[in-house]
C-alpha cells in the first residue's frame, strides 16, 4: 500500500489503486475475504498505515447468477469485441429473470453466447428495455468495462434516444423534468410524484404529425423505469399500445390494435471503455413499427 494513502479507509485506498473496479464491488470483496491485507482478512473502514501487502483472490461467479441457466435464445449483435457487446432487443425479449420469467431472457441468451458473463454481475447488463421496448443496449464483457459503463450512465455521458409514437398532436419540441417513484397503490407501475421521487428528464422532439398522433425523437438524461412512458403520459400523450399508462381509446383502430408501446431505442452512444474512442450505432425500426408508420402515411 503507497504511504501517501497512509489514514485512508482501506476500501477508499482501493478504490484509488484499483479505478478499474467500484467501490461497491471492492467492499463487497473484502467482506468476502477476496481481498486480503498482510496475509489476513480485513475490514473496509480499517484505516491503512502505508507498506502493507494487498492480495486478491480470484472471484467467483457471483451468487446472484449462478441460478441462471445459459439458453440458446437467439439474439441480433450489432458489435462485439473483447469488452463489449450492443445488442439490438427485439420486442417481447425480457431483459432479466424475475418473478413470473425466471428464464428466456436476454440475460439467459447472453450466458450461452459467451459463458465467460456467469463471472460478471448481471452478466453484463448495466441498463435495461422493457420486455416491449426494441432497440439498442450495451453488455459489458469484463469487469473492467462494467465498471465503466456504469460511471459512464452515472455521468449521463452515455446517449439513448428512442422513436416514440404518442397519442394525440405534440404541439412542439419539449422538456418534461417531473421525479418519479413507484406508484403508491400498483406497486409494478411507476408515477411522477410531487416529493419524495428520483429526479427523471425526458427531452423530446417532433419528428412527424399523423391525424391522431405524433412521432417524437426522445432522450434520456436519466435513466428511471418506464420512464418516457411515464413522462408522456403524464402531459396527455401516452405511447401508442402502451398497456400500462396508455390505452386510452384514439379514434383510429390501427392505433388501438397496436399490441404494445410503440417505443424504439433507436440510437446508443458511449466511449469505448478500453479504447476511450466515441462510438455509436444506430437501428432500423422493428416490422411493426414501421407498418403502422407507413399506414399512417398513406
Amino acid at each position: 500500500m503507497p504511504a501517501e494513502c497512509a489514514g485512508w479507509r482501506l476500501d477508499a485506498a482501493l478504490a484509488r489503486l484499483y479505478p478499474q473496479h467500484s467501490r461497491s464491488r471492492l467492499q463487497a470483496w473484502l467482506k468476502g475475504g477476496l481481498i486480503r491485507v498482510d496475509g489476513a482478512e480485513a475490514a473496509a473502514k480499517c484505516k491503512v498505515h502505508g507498506g502493507e501487502r494487498v492480495e486478491f483472490a480470484t472471484p467467483a461467479a457471483p451468487a446472484s447468477e449462478t441460478g441462471n441457466a445459459a439458453e440458446d435464445i437467439a439474439i441480433h449483435i450489432r458489435y462485439e469485441d473483447d469488452e463489449i457487446m450492443v445488442i439490438d432487443k427485439r420486442a417481447g425479449l425480457v431483459v432479466h429473470p424475475g418473478n413470473g420469467q425466471p428464464s428466456g431472457t436476454l440475460l439467459n441468451a447472453l450466458l450461452h453466447h459467451a459463458p465467460q458473463l456467469a463471472g460478471i454481475p448481471r452478466a453484463g447488463i448495466v441498463h435495461r428495455l422493457d420486455k416491449d421496448t426494441s432497440g439498442l443496449m450495451v453488455v459489458a464483457k469484463t469487469l473492467t468495462a462494467q465498471t465503466d459503463l456504469v460511471r459512464q450512465l452515472q455521468a449521463r455521458t452515455v446517449k439513448r434516444h428512442y422513436l416514440a409514437l404518442a397519442l394525440g398532436t405534440v404541439e412542439g419540441d419539449g422538456m418534461v423534468d417531473a421525479p418519479m417513484a413507484r406508484h403508491a397503490v400498483q406497486r409494478t407501475k411507476m408515477a411522477v410524484v410531487k416529493s419524495g421521487g428520483k429526479e427523471a428528464r425526458t427531452y423530446f422532439e417532433v419528428r412527424e404529425r399523423f391525424e391522431r398522433c405524433t412521432l417524437l425523437e426522445c432522450r434520456l438524461d436519466t435513466g428511471r423505469t418506464h420512464q418516457i412512458r411515464v413522462h408522456l403520459a403524464s402531459i396527455k400523450h401516452p405511447l401508442a399500445g402502451d398497456p400500462t399508462y396508455g390505452r386510452t381509446k384514439s379514434g383510429d383502430a390501427r392505433l388501438d390494435a397496436f399490441p404494445r408501446q410503440a417505443l424504439h431505442a433507436w440510437r446508443l452512444a458511449l466511449r469505448h471503455p478500453a479504447s476511450g474512442v466515441e462510438m455509436s450505432w444506430e437501428s432500423q425500426l422493428p416490422d411493426d413499427f414501421q407498418q403502422l408508420l407507413e399506414s399512417l402515411r398513406a
